[in-house]
């Protein structure tokens, strides 16, 4: 069964052509087969996103998985494989995610309505703290501490100095490290101190018994927490409004099985995915190739792949790309939800966890039969180069 419609979120003057250009030293593709090619060209590009260049090198014993490139990130990450392996999150987390959506949805049908932003944001850190370890601070403080993170200055990574002016780089100093502070004071210091004690089954007592410092774990814990937490709130909220505005939609995932429901969701974000735009910086010279066209990318050169566009490329994921179609027919190698958690060296490793997430919370919201009250907005974020869906009312 198809269901077409045409994606909700589009970033203003976002283009879907050409599939490659280049202005100066920026090169934006919109490939797929392209993008896959820079991500995956290991020696040849390190990451560029999430302001990972400008994050001081020095101060740390760990440099960040999210930041590190090469042998030392493979095996970063070979070693935290574990905790997001989808056996491992549907053994061990299952339980957790339907007894928390549970809980929050019963509050939720007291109040009649509520804002189902704010229920995914709860719901998700309170998830993820698990995995994590950060289980020692109550969630509602700990999720207010991960938000304030967002509240910068804009800055393009294009531009340099990340097109901001003094002014507002003295601003991004004050937004970041106060709440950095807290977060460390009120969530991380306490869950460190707990499992050097006493080590648990988590990132956290991995993370103590690999050797980091509490500042290399603070920031180990900024970004599982920004990525864990904050964009599957987001995707949480997009695919609940797509699956109360289409019933033919909603009917076939309340009737579906796990894998059906878990199809319809990858098929969502691959429409809408919540981070828009990865970014990767060449370091040596690279040759992409795409039938007869090549282009030569110089050291230095920045790529920006907008994940919008590439997740929409017919030539990848087939005709009608734009319609939401759960199940479609896609090449070998291709991920179900395209590039919306990257690919290469720095895929993101918790999809599986937040596919089963979204589905345990989604399962237990239509089934106790809700109504929009109110429309969302979409707002969109430098950070995480994507977009936050802001105020989808509903009533139980």
């Amino acid at each position: 069964m198809d269901h077409s419609d045409r994606r909700r979120a589009v970033e203003p003057g976002e283009a879907g052509l050409p599939r490659v250009e280049v202005d100066g030293h920026v090169w934006r593709v919109r490939s797929l087969g392209v993008a896959r090619q820079v991500l995956r060209a290991r020696e040849g590009t390190t990451q560029a996103g999430f302001t990972a260049e400008w994050i001081p090198k020095g101060y740390l014993k760990h440099h960040p998985i999210l930041i590190s490139d090469g042998p030392r990130h493979d095996e970063q990450r070979r070693k935290v494989a574990r905790f997001f392996a989808p056996a491992v999150v549907a053994d061990r987390y299952a339980e957790a995610m339907a007894a928390s959506a549970d809980a929050l949805l019963a509050t939720a049908e007291k109040q009649g309505t509520f804002r189902l932003d704010d229920l995914a944001l709860h719901y998700t850190v309170e998830v993820t703290a698990q995995v994590v370890g950060l289980t020692e601070s109550a969630i509602p403080g700990m999720a207010a501490r991960l938000v304030s993170f967002f509240r910068q200055p804009p800055f393009d990574i294009t531009k340099p100095d990340l097109g901001r002016s003094r002014r507002q780089w003295a601003q991004a100093a004050v937004n970041g490290l106060l709440p950095v502070l807290r977060f460390y004071a009120a969530d991380v210091r306490p869950a460190i101190g707990a499992r050097r004690a006493q080590p648990r089954d988590d990132v956290i007592s991995h993370l103590i018994a690999e050797g980091y410092t509490n500042a290399d774990i603070l920031v180990e814990c900024i970004t599982y927490g920004t990525a864990g937490m904050v964009t599957t709130r987001e995707f949480i909220a997009m695919a609940c409004w797509h699956l109360l505005r289409y019933p033919s939609l909603r009917e076939r995932y309340v009737a579906a099985g796990p894998t059906e429901r878990i199809a319809i969701l990858n098929e969502i974000i691959r429409l809408e995915p919540v981070v828009g735009h990865l970014y990767r910086r060449v370091q040596a010279s690279l040759e992409l190739v795409e039938g007869d066209a090549t282009w030569a990318l110089a050291a230095g050169d920045l790529v920006d792949i907008c994940v919008r566009p590439a997740n929409a490329d017919p030539d990848a994921v087939g005709e009608r790309p734009l319609d939401l179609c759960p199940g479609r027919s896609l090449p070998a190698g291709i991920n179900p939800a395209a590039l919306s958690f990257g690919d290469g060296a720095h895929r993101c490793p918790g999809q599986p966890l937040a596919m089963l997430e979204a589905d345990a919370l989604l399962t237990r919201l239509l089934a106790r039969d809700p109504t929009i009250v109110a429309e969302p907005t979409i707002e969109w974020d430098d950070l995480i180069a994507g977009y936050a869906l802001r105020g989808l009312g509903l009533r139980i």
